[in-house]
């Protein structure tokens, strides 16, 4: 049996804020996305917000709506990964086993850490006191023999507190809870919880697996036996890649699309940076997912295989392209749109052409952007951008080094690179 701590900085993002800005003490605050870019939901609130029923998520106007006196501050996301690092420098001393999940929590496994800091609970108490100490910030942190329960107990007290579940009092502390409460349970899948009436965490470990398994699959069995504690995942160091099964990218558009041609464009744009971390994982896809939310809000999600595994921009967008003109009916403008490759496979190995694939220009378009990458690596990462872009970007004539019968302009930068 591990003895595992979950450690969860409280209300990160807006207690930084109010910690760095004192004229914020005591009034409601919720870091918010960009209104101009119309990402305008928030991020992160504290408890003073919340106690006017402001949610992670809500969109501004809600929250004003709520709240007429919230005072609405940007995010700073270097300021909080920079904290975040120097948290999790502070967890490093007790355990090389350090799990991330996200800039403001951790999994951290102290079985072997008793004989200098002592129990799981005393060491929990010394983390969350060191990070008081040393940040100004305060940690929940849940203690447990699984990372499920870890978490959970983490998040049934706030602020600044340690939970114990252990092998004894798990279930008296959490069957009474929601089936919501633990991780992995989202809105979708309560309400087909609630459909088999199962309301609490109590009613969801007294289900027969078999028929968790029939109506919500492999994730039925496991929430089974996470909330019976039998979950078995063991925290991984710091370091500790995990498998990638998808690479994706989205955009809130700072106007709503009406035309096919924005559509491709953004796609484009957007698949400039999945496919560039495809190459940097070595990876190619073999699908393609978009999602497109209109102005109503309403959601919509397609995907397709595709005729070959691609790792270029050009190509995968102009999928992507094809996927929508195929799919999508413009019933209304668009507000967002997503690109995500899937069925991820390594790079190396031969493509199987088939009799309409162009396998020559998809090479010719994967050297290319061995080529940007190089570029990117060493001017930055604007130096180089596909021209079907150039309307969308800001540049000068003067910042145009090369610009004659090619896909790509350059930025004071080509010309250097043999």
């Amino acid at each position: 049996m591990r003895d595992i701590l979950h450690c969860d900085l409280n209300n990160f993002y807006a207690s930084v804020e109010c910690r760095d800005n004192p004229s914020l003490a005591g009034r409601p605050v919720a870091v918010c996305g960009s209104i101009e870019a119309r990402a305008g939901i928030v991020l992160a609130k504290n408890y003073e917000a919340r106690a006017f029923g402001i949610k992670t998520g809500d969109k501004i106007f809600e929250a004003r709506q709520k709240c007429p006196d919230i005072v609405i501050v940007s995010p700073h996301m270097e300021k909080y990964s920079a904290i975040s690092k120097q948290v999790r420098a502070i967890y490093q001393r007790y355990t090389d086993m350090v799990e991330p999940f996200g800039l403001d929590e951790c999994w951290l496994d102290v079985t072997g850490s008793h004989f200098l800091f002592g129990s799981s609970e005393e060491i929990a108490n010394s983390i969350r006191e060191a990070v008081k100490a040393e940040t100004g910030l305060t940690i929940s942190v849940g203690v447990s023999f699984t990372k499920v329960l870890a978490k959970l107990g983490s998040d049934m007290k706030k602020p600044d507190a340690v939970t114990v579940l252990s092998i004894d009092n798990f279930r008296e502390k959490i069957f009474p809870l929601a089936a919501n409460e633990i991780i992995g349970v989202g809105p979708s899948t309560f309400r087909r919880l609630e459909k088999l009436r199962i309301h609490t965490l109590g009613e969801l470990a007294s289900t027969d697996p078999e028929i968790l398994s029939r109506h919500l699959g492999k994730s039925g069995i496991w929430l089974w036996r996470a909330v019976n504690g039998l979950d078995d995942a063991i925290v991984h160091e710091q370091d500790y890649r995990r498998e990638i099964k998808s690479i994706g990218n989205s955009t809130t558009l700072p106007r709503d699309l009406h035309s096919d041609a924005e559509v491709k464009a953004t796609l484009l744009s957007l698949a400039e940076e999945v496919t560039r971390r495809l190459r940097r994982e070595r990876l190619c896809a073999n699908g393609v997912v978009i999602s497109v939310k209109t102005n109503d809000l309403a959601y919509r999600e397609y995907q397709a295989p595709l005729d070959c595994p691609l790792r270029s921009a050009h190509s995968f967008a102009d999928a992507g392209f094809r996927l929508f003109l195929a799919r999508f009916d413009w019933c209304l403008p668009i507000r967002a749109v997503g690109i995500r490759a899937i069925n991820l496979r390594p790079e190396e190995g031969s493509r199987q052409n088939t009799l309409f694939l162009d396998g020559d220009k998809i090479d010719r378009e994967e050297r290319l952007s061995d080529v940007s990458d190089a570029l990117r690596t060493r001017f930055g990462r604007d130096v180089i951008f596909p021209a079907r872009l150039k309307d969308g970007l800001e540049f000068t004539h003067e910042k145009i080094n090369i610009f004659q019968n090619t896909n790509y302009f350059t930025k004071n930068a080509f010309a250097s690179v043999r």
